[in-house]
C-alpha cells in the first residue's frame, strides 16, 4: 500500500469554477447530491489532460448544469485555491490532493430556466436556485468560505453591470 504524502506536501488539483448569472444578475447555486448537509455550491470541476481552462469551464457547465447556453464574460486573473480539512482530505480524490487551485469564470446565462437540467448523465446536484451573488459565502461549506468571498469580490460588480443595480 502506497503511503500518502502529508497534506501540506500534496499538490493542488487544477480545476475551474463557474459563476453563472441570469439576466437579473442572480447566480446559479446547486445543492450537492452526495451529502445530507445543506451543501450548496457553484458548479466546478477538474481540467482534463490537454484541455484549456476555458474549454473545461464550458464542458463542466454542460456536464453539471445540463446546458451550454452561456457565454463567458469575465474570469479571475489568476488561480484561486482552497485547502481541504484534514478530516476529509484522505477521502476526497483518493487522498492525492491538498485542495483545489482554480480559475473562475463568470458566465452570462443566455437560456431560460427550462434549459437547466441537473439530471445529467452523472448528476452531482439534487436541487438548484438563483440568488444574489453577495449571499454566496453564507451558502458554502466553511472551508470554502474565503474562496467564495474572493469570488464575490471579483464578480459582484459584473452581476451589477448586467442589471444596472448595485450588488
Amino acid at each position: 500500500m502506497k503511503k500518502r504524502l502529508p497534506l501540506s506536501e500534496r499538490p493542488y488539483r487544477k480545476g475551474v469554477g463557474m459563476v453563472l448569472l441570469n439576466a437579473e444578475g442572480l447566480v446559479f447555486v446547486a445543492r450537492r447530491i452526495d451529502t445530507t448537509a445543506e451543501a450548496w455550491q457553484l458548479p466546478q470541476g477538474g481540467i482534463d489532460d490537454g484541455e484549456s481552462p476555458r474549454d473545461a469551464c464550458l464542458r463542466e457547465l454542460e456536464e453539471e448544469v445540463g446546458t451550454a447556453k452561456a457565454e463567458i464574460i469575465a474570469e479571475t486573473e489568476g488561480w484561486l485555491s482552497y485547502d481541504l480539512p484534514e478530516e476529509i482530505a484522505d477521502k476526497v480524490w483518493k487522498g492525492r490532493y491538498r485542495g483545489q487551485e482554480q480559475i473562475w469564470y463568470c458566465l452570462k446565462f443566455t437560456g431560460t430556466d427550462g434549459d437547466i437540467d441537473i439530471d445529467t448523465e452523472h448528476p452531482e446536484f439534487c436541487e438548484w436556485k438563483w440568488l444574489p451573488v453577495t449571499e454566496l459565502p453564507d451558502m458554502i461549506v466553511p472551508f470554502k468560505r474565503a474562496l467564495y468571498e474572493q469570488i464575490v469580490d471579483r464578480f459582484a460588480g459584473v452581476a451589477a453591470d448586467l442589471t444596472g443595480r448595485t450588488p
